[in-house]
């Protein structure tokens, strides 16, 4: 089966302490979680490891499900990578979700020599979600693993999940979500050829084409970082379907100040910052050439208060 070949492809020179999840966001809630199982790695002499669900479980067992990730999978990696000795991707599909608990840890024992797994207090896996802390916990004295039961990080009464940084990104709220994440939410993208509106305004955009299946902000004006091959730069970003032109299709336009160059075909990541309004329909291209200026002086504004702060 391919959770096999996936789980082959990593050989750790002894026992490991793991960890289990899709980890999407890699937020601080990961984090913590993440930094226990490697302080009793540390502690045992094992390597610390995580195991990251690739595609979320819900895409193979819901058909309904639309996918909003946090991150891409590469950028899931590198986050990871930067805080355990191993990171193993593995693949949800059909026969994974059929495969019972007893047979996942059993793999999990031998082909990455699991000594101990580290959890939180929900976590369940296996079919129908048989190995809950109990299963697991008998399992682990059967095969001779340890399980341990990790706390959760929590930011005033809310737990940091993925779901209430997803909720706050489809509100608009980028600062609420970048406290949950640790950083600005970042959204990666293709700069592609757009239909010149802001040029025509005085304001020239790179128009953004993200990966299919990203988290997107609630339509609206923010200011971001816009991270290129030249370096990064402030960006006054809008979001949405240009009311004022009464067009339908959804965009992602950044200005971005003080450069000149050609961006078409590169890649550009947008680290959003803050809100600053709603997208407005204006009688007069003027008045949107006015508050469009406006944007900009207060994205210059916020962002050099946070360099320079």
């Amino acid at each position: 089966m391919r959770l096999d070949e996936e789980l082959g492809q990593i050989s750790p020179d002894r026992e490991t302490e793991l960890t289990i999840g899709v980890f999407d966001g890699v937020h601080r809630g990961h984090r913590h979680l993440v930094e226990q199982v490697a302080r009793e790695a540390a502690r045992t002499g094992r390597q610390a490891g995580v195991i990251t669900i690739l595609n979320h479980p819900a895409s193979v067992l819901d058909p309904n499900f639309t996918p909003r990730y946090l991150t891409t999978a590469d950028e899931r990696l590198r986050l990871l990578g930067e805080l355990v000795d191993l990171v193993v991707p593995i693949t949800f599909d059909r026969e994974l979700s059929l495969l019972g608990a007893r047979d996942f840890v059993g793999r999990l024992r031998e082909r990455l020599r699991m000594g101990g797994l580290m959890v939180g207090p929900d976590f369940t896996l296996g079919r129908n979600r048989e190995g809950d802390l109990k299963m697991l916990d008998r399992l682990g004295r059967e095969m001779g693993f340890s399980l341990r039961v990790a706390d959760v990080l929590t930011d005033g009464e809310q737990t940091v999940r993925s779901t209430a940084i997803r909720d706050a990104i489809g509100r608009g709220d980028v600062s609420r979500a970048a406290k949950m994440l640790g950083r600005d939410f970042a959204l990666p993208g293709l700069v592609v050829e757009g239909l010149g509106r802001g040029r025509s305004l005085g304001f020239p955009t790179a128009n953004l084409q993200p990966p299919e299946g990203l988290a997107v902000p609630k339509d609206g004006i923010y200011a971001a970082w816009a991270s290129t091959d030249q370096g990064a730069f402030m960006a006054a970003t809008s979001i949405g379907a240009r009311p004022t032109f009464e067009e339908s299709n959804r965009t992602i336009e950044a200005f971005i100040l003080d450069f000149d160059g050609d961006l078409y075909g590169q890649e550009v990541t947008l680290k959003f910052v803050r809100r600053l309004r709603d997208e407005v329909k204006y009688e007069a291209v003027g008045d949107l050439q006015a508050q469009v200026d406006l944007d900009v002086q207060q994205t210059r504004a916020i962002l050099r208060a946070i360099r320079t702060g």
